[in-house]
């Protein structure tokens, strides 16, 4: 996410203290949050942990936008052949925010987990956690410039479509899928299931359900924490990972259970589904954000803010922009995928009733779950629903096993769904009106940079040209006589002044506002500078308001022979100046080259 500007938008001593002083209230923040926490349990820690991490965001998000970082870090990209390595160096002032957030949570963690760390070591251990988050960014990222700089150009031109970003991103989803859990478990420092009879008795178990996966202890908090997960599509690089508090609570029977609703995940394809939503809201932000920023573009109240901020174009756009996405962002995951999250969830759980063919064992479970990690059996959850809700819906699935196949069938509809959405979203953009968007951003766009040239260099008759060019367009036509009057004055000689000026007193909508006379005394002078077609055109029109006729066809055949790709232009306008007479209250034809020029 960069800034996109050529100048920041603050001078680097105020962008550096606005920098160090979001440091300082964070970590004030932080130290406040965390210094509540000395009696309270686990639960607490994760949800400071939580919303500092939320926080950190934030802030981070207006360091990026205020102080311009990515503008001084351009450098890194090594002449804009790397440019995945200046938004890698941005990611480190987000982790400035973060180290000091980790360094307040030390204490806490040692009280609540029972191990000491030096302040270096609780860095690092939080680092490795948090690092396969940002991974596959890092690597799409660096892969794509690489790929860029090799010597193929029909790659490059393939890379660089709509349909190639799209294919090579989801090929990049399905190489993470694939190859990242040995990294993710080296990461987190799993080490592989001891041998033994627990260890045979769930392979054994894993062989009863046709599943393959190796099996490894992990270490989160200490292996304090009562959970369980699996990673992996591939049975060679797949692994089950069980916390050591989870294996020392429960019982045989529950750790299979547990075992069970893992399996759940991979018998239900879950790892390919979460594949599709994510790459859904990459498919959705790709095909939605360029016609927005146009719409945006479009808008006055765009230029409104320009004008209140004092920002520059780019930067704005690219501050609404990423706050745009940002917030779709979080929409998107926290209700459209916590809604399939949830649900792929509670299939995971109904598969105990295939595996096991009873929910008692997963019911007593979370029950045990629940009481151990402080009481959160009512506790609502975004992304599993809550303990309580789980164990309700496994007994009415007991009692009547009929809402199995509901909830399965609701899970199957619900993607269809998607899917269809997905599709009409796509398909439909084609009925957005961005034409209409572009042309008015671009006229939008030209008038305020006018507007700041002129503000700047008022004097300057290339903008007042311009301007006037842009008013004539806006048929703000008494505006636009003036802004060309200026400009002659200072360039009386100007061949393109003197043709839009002659052709807007012999076009104006005004009738009060037009004048033949002087407009043929300015075509006159136009064609002197320079015998070009559309002021030829200019000339003849004028030749024809003020009744020599000859004379306008003789001009328009001039035209013909200086321009001869717009002979039918020419040849209509002459047979016009035969059968019409000029009338002062007539407006102009809307078929005119000069609107071409």
């Amino acid at each position: 996410m960069t800034s996109g500007t050529d100048v920041p938008l603050l001078p680097f001593p105020v962008a550096l203290g606005l920098f160090f002083g979001l440091l300082f209230l964070y970590d004030r923040t932080a130290g406040r949050i965390y210094g509540g926490l000395t009696q309270k349990g686990s639960a607490a820690y994760f949800t400071a942990e939580k919303r500092l991490s939320l926080l950190a965001l934030v802030f981070y998000a207006v360091v990026i936008f205020s102080c311009d970082i990515h503008y001084y870090l351009t450098p890194l990209s090594l002449k804009e052949n790397f440019p995945a390595l200046t938004g890698i160096g941005g990611l480190f002032f987000f982790f400035l925010f973060l180290f000091l957030q980790w360094r307040r949570a030390r204490p806490v963690y040692e009280r609540l987990f029972g191990k000491s760390y030096s302040t270096p070591a609780f860095l690092l251990l939080n680092v490795r956690i948090n690092l396969p988050i940002i991974l596959p960014w890092i690597a799409l990222s660096l892969a794509y410039d690489l790929l860029a700089l090799l010597p193929f150009p029909e790659l490059a031109i393939f890379l660089h479509s709509e349909s190639g970003e799209y294919v090579s991103f989801i090929l990049f989803l399905l190489l993470i899928l694939i190859f990242f859990p040995p990294l993710v478990r080296r990461l987190w420092a799993c080490t592989p299931f001891p041998q033994g009879p627990l260890l045979a008795h769930l392979q054994n178990f894993f062989n009863k359900q046709r599943f393959s996966a190796r099996v490894y202890l992990w270490p989160l908090f200490e292996g304090r924490v009562l959970t369980a997960g699996v990673m992996g599509i591939i049975p060679g690089l797949r692994y089950v990972l069980i916390t050591p508090a989870l294996l020392e609570t429960l019982t045989l029977d529950e750790v299979e259970a547990v075992m069970a609703h893992e399996i759940g995940h991979i018998k239900k394809k879950h790892m390919l589904l979460y594949l599709l939503i994510i790459a859904g809201f990459s498919i959705l932000t790709g095909f939605i954000l360029e016609p927005f920023t146009f719409f945006l573009l479009s808008r006055d109240i765009f230029y409104t803010l320009l004008e209140f901020t004092g920002s520059t174009v780019e930067t704005l756009v690219s501050v609404l922009m990423g706050i745009i996405v940002l917030g779709s962002m979080i929409l998107y995951f926290r209700f459209l995928f916590g809604f399939f999250i949830r649900n792929f969830e509670r299939q995971a759980d109904l598969h105990v009733f295939e595996a096991l063919g009873s929910s008692d064992s997963i019911t007593s479970a979370l029950e045990k779950i629940a009481i151990l990690s402080g009481n959160i059996r009512d506790l609502p959850s975004w992304h599993h629903f809550g303990i309580g809700q789980r164990v309700d819906f496994l007994t009415k699935c007991e009692l009547e096993p009929a809402w199995i196949d509901r909830h399965n069938r609701k899970v199957r509809l619900s993607l269809l769904a998607y899917v269809l959405v997905l599709g009409i979203a796509v398909s439909g953009q084609g009925l957005l009106p961005v034409d209409s968007w572009k042309m008015g951003y671009e006229e939008k766009y030209m008038g305020y940079v006018l507007d700041q040239r002129l503000m700047q260099e008022p004097d300057k008759a290339l903008w007042l040209g311009l301007a006037g060019d842009l008013l004539q367009h806006q048929k703000m036509e008494r505006k636009a006589l003036l802004a060309y009057n200026k400009a002659l004055a200072l360039e009386p000689s100007n061949p393109k002044l003197l043709n839009n000026l002659a052709w807007l007193l012999l076009t104006c909508e005004n009738p009060e506002l037009r004048d033949p006379v002087r407009a043929l005394e300015l075509g006159l002078l136009a064609a002197q500078q320079g015998a070009v077609g559309y002021v030829l055109d200019t000339l003849a029109t004028a030749y024809w308001a003020n009744g020599f006729v000859t004379k306008a066809i003789e001009a328009e055949k001039q035209a013909i022979l200086a321009d001869p790709e717009e002979e039918d232009y020419y040849r209509r306008q002459m047979q016009r100046f035969r059968a019409t007479d000029y009338e002062l209250k007539k407006s102009s034809p809307t078929d005119t080259l000069q609107e071409k020029q």
